[in-house]
């Protein structure tokens, strides 16, 4: 069983499967399972695009798994996968599954209930924003540098000037950044409004300690609750 993500960011997938010996090999692209779901990038006001865009297709955002409820629809589909691929203990990939599910859907009411209590419901990054399908499902607005797939670093003094002024104008208290960033957009807003720098982990890298600490997809879903939390009013 192969599974990849899908998207711009995993063009080089067609090829490596092109040249795989194994004619029995099944394939999951998460993307492809959310079909018509999948969403395109999103160019929010005073974010900054690409620079250098060639293409008139629609560039659609890779991080599906930021929604727990997609998590859920993904789990499904690979353990129907391996149940075909592994008959004999398709019972246990699907008593997994509902052990799984049941976390999942607990993270999911977690958080529903945690930003439904909330007045406020807007977020601002400076950095990348990886999390369009979960604002989209939990009602959040944003601001943010860059789009989620964007290549670029360094904001422009426009962005930051914009970014900078709205946090002023709706007494936004956090700025985040994502993981392994280099965190110097956050840290010059952060200078410039006295807003607290915080940590909203898109589970899309992990460092070495958090790997050996034995991170998961849950533990650092509720480690975005508590940032959550502090972040919105």
């Amino acid at each position: 069983l192969f599974i990849y993500v899908g998207g711009e960011s995993d063009k080089w997938v067609s090829d490596t499967l092109g040249e795989a010996r194994n004619s029995d090999m099944k394939v999951i692209s998460l993307m492809n399972v959310l079909g018509e779901s999948v969403k395109e990038e999103e160019i929010k006001e005073g974010m900054q695009a690409e620079e250098d865009e060639h293409s008139d297709e629609p560039e659609y955002d890779e991080h599906v798994w930021l929604s727990v409820k997609n998590a859920e629809l993904f789990c499904g589909s690979i353990c129907e996968t391996l149940s075909d691929i592994d008959p004999e203990n398709a019972d246990k990939y699907r008593t997994n599954l509902e052990s799984y599910k049941a976390e999942l859907s607990a993270l999911d009411r977690e958080y529903q209930d945690m930003i439904g209590s909330k007045t406020e419901k807007t977020v601002l990054f400076g950095d990348r924003f990886p999390f369009r399908y979960f604002a989209d499902a939990y009602g959040l607005d944003y601001y943010a540098a860059f789009p989620g797939c964007s290549s670029e670093s360094e904001a422009s003094a426009k962005t930051l000037s914009f970014l900078i002024d709205k946090i002023n104008e709706e007494q936004i208290p956090v700025v985040f950044h994502t993981e392994l960033s280099n965190e110097k957009m956050t840290d010059c807003i952060c200078e410039a409004t006295g807003a607290k720098k915080l940590l909203l982990h898109s589970c899309h890298n992990v460092s070495k300690d958090d790997f050996e600490n034995g991170a998961t997809y849950l533990s650092l879903m509720e480690q975005n609750v508590a940032a959550l939390k502090e972040a919105l009013n």
